[in-house]
C-alpha cells in the first residue's frame, strides 16, 4: 500500500449504496501524436485512465489491455471491507501485468510496452483508489480541488527531496520520466488507499496530457462548470490550447444521492485506444496491428502545426514516448544472482592468490637467520604478519665475519634472479668473510 493518507471506511459498509455517479469521458489524440495511446473508462462503479507508454512498442495496446482487466471492477458492490475493496483493485492491476506478459510472449515486438493506471473503484459510499504512474485523480469539493494521487515520476522525487518546486517541475527537461508503470517486466505494486465521498463531490481522473499543462486553479475553474461531460470536454480543450503535446484524456464524475439518481447512467463509456481496439476486434477478431487511434469527435480540430513539424518528429531517432519509462529488471532469483556473483569474485581471488604463490616459489634472495647467511625461497616481504618466504638452503657463512657493508646488505636481503644466482652470492660472501678469530690463550 502507498503512503497516501487512508481515510477510515464509513459505517455501514456493505449496505445499499447511498450515492451514485454521473459521468463523462473524453479522449483526444492531441496536436502532435499520430496515435492515441491513452485509454479511459467511466462506469457506474469504476473510473479509470491508463496512459500507454512505449512508442513503437505500442503503448496503445498496453493501455487498452489494462482497461480490459480493470473494467471487471465495474460491478455492484458487495459487503467488502476497506481491505477487501483495495485487494480487488490491486488484483486487477496485477492481472493487467500478467496479461501484458502473455502478449509480449506472443509477440516480442511489444517488448517495452507499458502503461500508467489510475483506478477509482466506487462502492456507493467510498472509493478504493489504485495508482501506478503519472496519471492523476482529483477530488473537487466545495470549490476546492485536491490531488488524491502522487506521481511516480523523477521530478516528484526531486520535489519530495526539496530540490525543486512544483512550478519548476512543470518545465523540467525530465518531467515526463516515470519511475513506475504496469509492464511485462516487473509486477509493480500500486499505491492503494480509501477516500470517503459525499454528495456534491466531483471527481476527475486524467492523463498527464491534461495535468501536465493545467495548474490546479485552471482545473478548478473548469470543474466548477457544467455537467461531467461538459467539464471533460472543456478540460481537454483547455489542455490543447495550453500547448499539450501529448494525448489528452479526462474522466469526470459527479457524486449524487442515490435517490436523486434514479435515472442515472448505467452504460459505461470507453474512450481512446481501448475504444478503438473494441471496434477493430469486432472487425478482425483479434488485435488489429495497423489501426490509428484518432480524435473522439467531441472537439473542434486544433490549429495545424507548422509545416514539417510531424516530419521532424518522425525523424527524431529517439522516440520520446519510448524513452519515457525504463522498466527495471524483474527481481527474480536475486539471491541466486548475488551468490553467483560472490562465487565468481571468490574464484577470481583464489586464482590470483594461486598464481601469485606459484610465481613466488620461483623467487630467491639471500638473507640472514640466526646469525648465518641463508638462501630464502619466496618474496622478501610479509602481508598481515605472514611471511611470503621460507628458508631454502643454509650456509656456514657467519654474519659476524662479514664486513659491516656486506652484513647490512644481507640483513636487508639480496635479491637473486634464480637459485643459481643466489648460490653465487653466498659463495662470494664466503670468500669475502674474515678469518675466524683464534680465541685460545698463550703462555706468558
Amino acid at each position: 500500500m502507498s503512503d497516501q493518507p487512508t481515510e477510515p471506511a464509513p459505517a455501514g459498509a456493505g449496505a445499499p449504496p447511498r450515492l451514485r455517479l454521473e459521468y463523462g469521458a473524453v479522449s483526444d489524440v492531441g496536436r502532435v501524436r499520430r496515435d492515441n495511446q491513452d485509454s479511459g473508462y467511466a462506469g457506474p462503479w469504476l473510473l479509470a485512465v491508463c496512459d500507454g507508454v512505449g512508442g513503437a512498442a505500442r503503448g496503445d495496446i498496453a493501455s487498452a489491455t489494462a482497461i480490459t482487466q480493470l473494467r471487471r471492477l465495474d460491478e455492484p458492490p458487495g459487503s467488502d471491507s476497506s481491505e477487501e475493496l483495495l485487494g480487488r483493485v490491486a488484483g486487477a492491476v496485477h492481472r493487467a501485468h500478467d496479461r501484458l506478459v502473455e502478449l509480449v510472449d506472443e509477440d516480442p515486438a511489444l517488448s517495452g510496452t507499458s502503461t500508467t493506471a489510475t483506478v477509482l473503484a466506487f462502492d456507493g459510499v467510498r472509493l478504493g483508489v489504485g495508482h501506478v504512474g503519472d496519471s492523476r485523480a482529483y477530488l473537487f469539493r466545495d470549490g476546492t480541488i485536491r490531488q488524491l494521487t502522487l506521481d511516480h515520476t523523477f521530478v516528484q522525487t526531486l520535489i519530495d527531496e526539496g530540490r525543486i518546486t512544483e512550478e519548476e517541475a512543470r518545465v523540467h527537461p525530465h518531467r515526463n520520466l516515470i519511475m513506475r508503470a504496469i509492464d511485462a517486466v516487473s509486477d509493480s505494486e500500486p499505491d492503494l488507499f480509501i477516500v470517503d465521498l459525499a454528495a456534491g463531490d466531483r471527481l476527475l481522473v486524467c492523463s498527464d496530457g491534461a495535468c501536465g499543462v493545467l495548474d490546479d486553479g485552471r482545473m478548478a475553474d473548469i470543474l466548477g462548470t457544467g455537467n461531467p461531460e461538459y467539464a471533460a470536454i472543456e478540460l481537454v480543450r483547455a489542455s490543447l490550447e495550453a500547448g499539450s503535446s501529448d494525448n489528452v484524456t479526462c474522466v469526470v464524475a459527479d457524486v449524487q444521492e442515490a435517490v436523486e439518481a434514479s435515472g442515472a447512467q448505467d452504460e459505461p463509456l470507453v474512450v481512446g485506444a481501448a475504444a478503438e481496439r473494441r471496434l477493430q476486434r469486432g472487425r478482425t477478431g483479434g488485435l488489429f496491428r495497423g489501426h490509428r487511434s484518432g480524435d473522439t469527435g467531441e472537439l473542434e480540430p486544433v490549429p495545424d502545426l507548422p509545416a514539417g513539424a510531424l516530419d521532424a518528429i518522425d525523424a527524431d531517432p529517439v522516440d520520446p514516448e519510448a524513452a519515457r519509462y525504463a522498466p527495471r529488471p524483474p527481481r527474480r532469483y536475486v539471491w541466486a544472482k548475488r551468490l553467483f556473483a560472490l562465487a565468481v569474485v571468490v574464484g577470481i581471488g583464489w586464482i590470483a592468490v594461486a598464481g601469485l604463490w606459484s610465481w613466488s616459489q620461483h623467487q630467491y634472495y639471500v638473507g640472514e637467520q640466526d646469525g648465518s647467511v641463508v638462501i630464502f625461497r619466496g618474496v622478501n616481504a610479509s602481508i598481515g604478519g605472514f611471511d611470503l618466504s621460507e628458508p631454502y638452503q643454509t650456509s656456514d657463512v657467519e654474519l659476524a665475519r662479514l664486513s659491516d657493508f656486506d652484513a647490512g646488505k644481507v640483513e636487508d636481503g639480496i635479491d637473486a634472479t634464480d637459485l643459481a644466482d643466489a648460490r653465487r652470492t653466498v659463495q662470494n660472501l664466503a670468500r669475502s668473510q674474515e678469518p675466524a678469530t683464534d680465541t685460545a690463550g698463550t703462555d706468558g
